[in-house]
């Protein structure tokens, strides 16, 4: 086995893309092309053998002759030296044989020895003959049983320059998982014979929180119209939030309570409603829901950021199908007053005024969390009252406004996977009055999360 002296050397790869054409059909593949970058250095190749004067002369030319090694990129120029020379930097291992820290081992290819290969070759040669069977006539077999014969020793070569002129689409073809007539054998090699630059890791700024994303909803055609209208505020709202969390754990539990509202153990947060709200919009007061808002008291930190700005696209279910969506903006929830002047009056409503207001009126039904059954602390008003604690905000005057809660009937009020009839949905609309003003977005009640029980700033104040 050759010993070998090896230069110094780094590692490095490039990525690119390859056609790939299979009939009428192309795509492409990713292939990773490694090397060892060597700049001006030379390796050198040393056999432990004695050759005689002509075949010294044949080695010489066939060294000038060789216009590459390895791959056919890597181009050499190639010589046979006349002085003996040491080359220890790689060497085979012996049997039993153990070296210090400072060598490791390598797993390289080499040729079969002719008489091993001979006798391997022999071996399969009958095997293979002996599912064919004697010939009818052993002196003079017939031409289908020789034809059969080729085809049973094609898979192996005569003898080992067969074997070098192979290519590898033909030991593939074969069934060979690496050349015929090749051995893999262990060699001692310098740990630090081929060096890759050590990794420095760049140091990130930690990402800011935000409290806020704006999210527009196009439609494929542009077509506004097509967009799904407010009273689906509910279950739009329940898509965006799967897919947002889905995103966020790529298929798999995740911990990430903006987001999913929930602890390391899966239980619901005790904070004040601190997790995301994911609130549907109409920014442009034409009826449909052209934005989101999803805006969390505790803030987004980047792995709920990162979820959030990958999403693409959600649906609408028996409507147009696929929507786009896309960030518009993000960071805190004044920013939503720098909003182009057609939407400031929805934004003021959202948010009231800014010194905050006193008065507020439903903009979506306000569903009461429990279930309405007579006794006084299950009445809307006590209800509420309870959710405004819930949210560290201040007691109102409670109201009731028939009129207001039939504009808001056709609401979806019910959310999807929840086993509790409609019959104890109830969906109502509400004027509330503080005694002290408070801003937005304000909600309240059974799906809040989800744009139900969504308050909007009244009055002058607003």
């Amino acid at each position: 086995m050759p010993q070998y002296q090896l230069p110094e050397g780094s590692l490095a790869h490039s990525r690119h893309y390859l056609p790939v054409v299979e009939g009428t059909k192309e795509s492409t593949t990713l292939v990773f092309d490694t090397w060892a970058d060597i700049g001006s250095g030379v390796l050198l190749v040393h056999w432990p053998c004695d050759i005689c004067e002509e075949e010294t002369e044949l080695l010489g030319r066939l060294a000038s002759s060789l216009g590459y090694l390895g791959r056919s990129e890597s181009w050499v120029c190639a010589e046979l030296l006349n002085q003996e020379v040491e080359a220890q930097d790689a060497r085979p291992c012996l049997e039993g044989e153990v070296r210090g820290q400072e060598w490791e081992q390598v797993s390289l290819m080499a040729p079969l020895a002719p008489e091993a290969y001979n006798e391997w070759r022999r071996l399969k040669v009958e095997s293979a003959f002996s599912n064919l069977g004697p010939a009818e006539n052993e002196k003079k077999p017939s031409k289908k049983y020789v034809e059969a014969q080729k085809r049973l020793a094609e898979p192996f070569p005569a003898d080992l320059l067969s074997c070098l002129i192979k290519d590898t689409a033909w030991w593939k073809r074969q069934g060979w998982s690496q050349p015929p007539g090749s051995q893999r054998v262990l060699y001692w090699r310098k740990r630090n014979a081929l060096q890759v630059e050590t990794f420095v890791p760049v140091r990130r700024s930690p990402v800011r929180a935000v409290s806020m994303f704006l999210l527009a909803l196009t439609t494929p055609s542009g077509n506004k119209s097509a967009l799904p209208p407010l009273t689906r505020t509910l279950p739009q709202a329940e898509l965006v939030h799967r897919s947002l969390v889905s995103r966020a754990g790529g298929g798999k539990a995740i911990h990430c309570p903006e987001l999913t509202g929930q602890d390391f153990e899966g239980k619901p947060l005790q904070s004040s409603h601190q997790h995301a709200h994911t609130i549907p919009l109409d920014l442009d007061a034409d009826g449909k829901i052209d934005h989101i808002l999803i805006y969390a008291i505790g803030g987004f930190q980047e792995h709920a950021q990162r979820a959030i700005r990958s999403l693409r696209k959600t649906w609408m279910k028996g409507g147009a199908g696929e929507i786009q969506v896309s960030v518009v903006g993000s960071g805190s929830l004044k920013l939503l007053r720098r909003l182009p002047a057609n939407m400031i009056p929805q934004v003021h409503s959202l948010l009231g005024p800014d010194q905050g207001a006193q008065a507020w009126g439903s903009l979506t039904p306000f569903v009461p969390p429990k279930t309405m059954d007579g006794r006084a602390s299950r009445t809307i008003e006590r209800q509420v009252q309870q959710e405004l604690s819930n949210r560290g905000l201040p007691e109102a005057e409670v109201e009731i406004l028939p009129d207001l809660t039939r504009s808001l009937r056709h609401y979806v009020i019910q959310r999807r996977g929840d086993s509790a009839p409609m019959r104890n949905k109830l969906g109502v609309g509400l004027r509330l009055t503080f005694k002290e003003p408070v801003f937005g977005p304000l909600c309240l009640g059974y799906a809040s999360h989800y744009g139900l029980g969504l308050f909007g700033a009244w009055g002058d104040n607003a």
